[in-house]
């Protein structure tokens, strides 16, 4: 590579489910079992607070029975790739597990939060955990009891760090979406920033998403063969 390269990946469900973890629109609109609007938004929690919290402690349970995959093993060599030629990379993820931390990858944006992570709503502090949480948990920070919730951005609500997201499609040279549907915005929607400031764009996914035509390439399979495949071109390319 002649040069550095800033590359921008937006990851989805589809490089988790490749890994054992269950997406909701590949069942019907249910996640686990469960409607969104039961586990995955306000409403859902305010009707009922012990149902959510005791789902997300089994989705936490969860990840210690998964295993990152090739594809999220590639984008950490990617991210030391580039950043050994005076680049970076920067995943910003939809997906609320860890995988491409234990994959080894460390430029992540989380933006709809992480299920290692809970939000007291007393003291408004965040604090990594895989424990199990009740309404009789405290939280660790303020010891007010009843008052954690998941630190997950739900239906209706803002998905964080949007600025930073928006500033680093701004400033690299290539926006990549791996296993999104492009059905969830404001997600869904970065690929036509990208394409509007002249960016390269690829997607790498199953099957076309909804918003594909944006892409100026397209390559469908799993991500788990075709990402390292791509990893390789960039860096020896």
């Amino acid at each position: 590579m002649t040069k550095s390269k800033n590359i921008v990946v937006l990851t989805g469900a589809g490089i988790s489910a490749e890994s054992g973890i269950r997406t909701f629109r590949d069942t019907g609109g249910l996640w686990e079992d469960h409607s969104i609007e039961e586990v995955a938004t306000p409403q859902g929690y305010a009707a009922n607070p012990e149902l959510v919290l005791s789902f997300y402690n089994a989705r936490r349970a969860q990840l210690s029975t998964v295993e990152p995959n090739p594809a999220h093993f590639a984008l950490a060599e990617l991210e030391k790739g580039l950043m050994e030629r005076g680049g970076y990379l920067t995943i910003v993820t939809q997906n609320v597990d860890d995988l491409h931390e234990r994959g080894g990858a460390q430029n992540i944006i989380h933006m709809h939060g992480e299920l290692l992570s809970q939000w007291c709503r007393a003291c408004d502090q965040k604090f990594k955990s895989d424990a199990a949480f009740t309404l009789m948990s405290p939280c660790p920070k303020c010891e007010v009891v009843g008052k954690v919730r998941p630190d997950i951005v739900w239906f209706g609500e803002m998905p964080y760090r949007m600025d930073t997201i928006e500033a680093t499609i701004l400033n690299c040279d290539q926006f990549v979406s791996i296993g999104t549907s492009g059905a969830v915005y404001p997600a869904a929607g970065y690929v036509q920033m990208a394409r509007g400031l002249g960016k390269q764009t690829l997607e790498i996914n199953l099957e076309r998403s909804e918003g594909s035509h944006f892409f100026l390439e397209t390559r469908l399979g799993k991500a788990g063969d075709l990402v390292p495949v791509w990893v390789d071109e960039v860096l020896g390319g």
